[in-house]
């Protein structure tokens, strides 16, 4: 049981810091500024999840690297392909949405598992702001929600 709780949190470690980079890109390639600040401040929600994270790693006896998966890397590459050629900000919400369809995933699977009851409040309380932060991208994408609308 303790060795799936920590490749658990080590799997939704790597989500947090796929999610952080993967923030931080966007804001680094999107033009309108509200989008960026959005961006922004998601990086640093996710950069927070994963300490968070980490310290409960290491109260359970390990020390896990904090580093980002193979895939997620080659995610933001084609995001930033498509911004460089000129797809705009529509195009960073279509990647950033699909990226974090990936963190309600592995947020979801987590959240499926045996827990210990403190742990589980942790992780539903991060995939709850996941999931907030999923839909807001997703309604700015779809023209519902105008950037620096606060996310319900």
């Amino acid at each position: 049981m303790a060795d799936e709780t920590l490749d658990l949190i080590k799997n939704l470690i790597q989500t947090c810091k796929d999610g952080e980079t993967g923030y931080v890109h966007a804001a680094g390639v999107a033009t309108d500024p509200q989008l960026k600040a959005y961006f922004s401040e998601q990086s640093l929600e996710r950069a927070r999840f994963g300490q968070e994270l980490r310290a409960e790693a290491e109260r359970l006896g390990d020390k896990p690297e904090a580093s980002g998966t193979v895939s997620a890397v080659l995610h933001r590459v084609w995001f930033e392909t498509k911004a460089t050629i000129g797809l705009g900000d529509q195009s960073i919400l279509n990647s950033v949405e699909q990226g974090e369809d990936r963190a309600k995933k592995d947020y979801e699977t987590a959240l499926s598992s045996q827990l210990p009851d403190d742990l589980r409040a942790i992780i539903q309380r991060q995939a709850d702001s996941v999931i907030k932060a999923h839909n807001y991208v997703r309604d700015m994408r779809d023209g519902q929600a105008r950037p620096g609308e606060k996310v319900a």
